[in-house]
């Protein structure tokens, strides 16, 4: 990982979504500038058309590499869950149609999952990320992290699905962990981790 002593990396999130930059910088930590999609005037919203986090991800990370020097990474995640044959998966964030809300999102999976048993209620939070420089993809990281989808939501942070996962190990929904507590276990995290201590920051002609 770059060396703490050392001026921080600029690195650009592809993305618009303050709660995941918010997250990232968290856990990644001083050791990298973080910027997102506001440092490219202009930049065109990047059509995710893939069938995988990784290529939806890949995408992103690729399309904003060509507009920023230096690091890139984007990361596409979801929700997972089994009884539903792994949907909402890259359709996390449009479940209940393009325009739909966390509320809308939520709202739909619980009626899904109606008749599902507490039992048969697995689900795990999945992300992926990958890492870009001048057009090049250099690197894909994943994460995921395992627990159960309740009945009703419960807790007012966090976003997406998060007031309805228990993740194992834990009572708390996601919604009800603290940032440090959820950022300690959670699916970006680990991609994140896995980015952190990769080879190719001590590579120097990527």
């Amino acid at each position: 990982m770059p060396d703490s002593s050392a001026p921080a990396n600029p690195m650009l999130v592809s993305t618009r979504n303050a709660h995941k930059v918010s997250e990232i910088r968290a856990i990644l930590g001083s050791g990298f500038d973080i910027r997102d999609l506001s440092s490219i005037p202009d930049f065109p919203e990047v059509e995710e058309t893939g069938s995988t986090f990784e290529e939806n991800a890949t995408l992103k990370a690729l399309a904003a590499s060509l507009h920023f020097d230096g690091w890139v990474i984007a990361d596409d995640s979801g929700l997972e869950v089994d009884a539903l044959g792994c949907a909402p998966g890259v359709r996390s964030a449009r479940y209940a149609g393009p325009d739909a809300d966390d509320v809308a999102n939520n709202s739909l999976l619980l009626k899904n999952l109606a008749d599902v048993s507490e039992c048969d209620r697995s689900a795990r939070f999945r992300c992926v990320i990958v890492l870009a420089r001048n057009g090049k993809k250099i690197a894909a990281f994943n994460g995921a992290v395992e627990g159960t989808i309740l009945r009703a939501p419960r807790g007012q942070a966090g976003f997406g699905y998060d007031p309805l996962f228990v993740a194992h190990g834990s009572e708390a929904t996601f919604a009800e962990l603290g940032n440090e507590e959820k950022n300690a276990i959670s699916h970006r995290s680990k991609a994140l981790a896995l980015l952190k201590s990769a080879e190719q920051w001590h590579e120097k002609n990527v």
